[in-house]
């Protein structure tokens, strides 16, 4: 496979799409000690992603690149979800990395190719989501990856930076792209079920005519159906019909 790996410092001419992530974030009763691990572990992956040229015909890997996430190479303890449940792992935390990576490929013409979920569940309640449920990722080590080909013509620069805040994100590219693409949500709501309350949605994506702002076409990237974790005393929920 001919994995993306060399890096630009200059940057590519036009910025394709920008995103900043809040690293420290309420997650229910999460231990806030995790959330400043997974500080750490994020300013030590960020450097390796950042510069990246994917150019026609690479893929990029993100276990290719950032490399094992191990205590021997600075990597400190943090959140991790195993089985649909929040634990804690050496080098937690660092599915908000390729989270943000694959939001921002969401509004490119690059090809995910490999991605795997863990919203089965809705592990937290939502503080200040600025996504929408469900385009999340999970990685680990070896066995779970996230890659992406470069199908395009173009060639694409990832941009990646670590501040006292933010996770920050950009997607760069040597030209611009024939369109644009905006990711929504719709028909959300809460379901009380016989095993417990399950929150739903889809989500789409919107290919757009830059020029004239035309909606192309609509793709449907998730449908969710995701079994609420967590106290759903504040939640507004839809009794289902009962079936015959």
């Amino acid at each position: 496979m001919n994995f993306a790996h060399e890096r630009s410092d200059s940057l590519l001419p036009v910025s394709i799409y920008k995103h900043n992530s809040l690293i420290r974030r309420r997650l229910g009763n999460v231990e806030m000690q995790l959330q400043e691990n997974k500080a750490v572990n994020l300013s030590l992956a960020a450097p390796k992603l950042n510069g990246i040229l994917i150019k026609p015909g690479q893929t990029f890997s993100f276990w290719h690149l950032v490399g094992n996430a191990s205590a021997k190479r600075g990597f400190k303890e943090g959140l991790t979800i195993t089985t649909g449940h929040p634990t804690k792992g050496i080098g937690g935390g660092m599915c908000q990395l390729t989270n943000l990576i694959h939001w921002m490929v969401l509004h490119t013409d690059l090809t995910v190719t490999e991605l795997h979920h863990h919203d089965r569940y809705d592990l937290f309640p939502d503080f200040n989501r600025q996504v929408p449920f469900g385009t999340g990722t999970s990685i680990l080590y070896n066995y779970l990856d996230y890659h992406l080909k470069n199908e395009t013509d173009l060639t694409y620069q990832l941009v990646i930076s670590v501040n006292e805040e933010y996770l920050c994100g950009e997607i760069r590219a040597d030209k611009c792209q024939p369109f644009s693409y905006h990711i929504k949500s719709q028909n959300e709501f809460f379901s009380k079920e016989p095993d417990g309350v399950y929150r739903n949605g889809e989500v789409l994506r919107v290919k757009v005519d830059p020029v004239t702002g035309n909606h192309i076409e609509s793709q449907l990237l998730r449908k969710n159906h995701a079994k609420v974790a967590y106290d759903t005393a504040n939640l507004e929920i839809k009794e289902l019909a009962k079936r015959d």
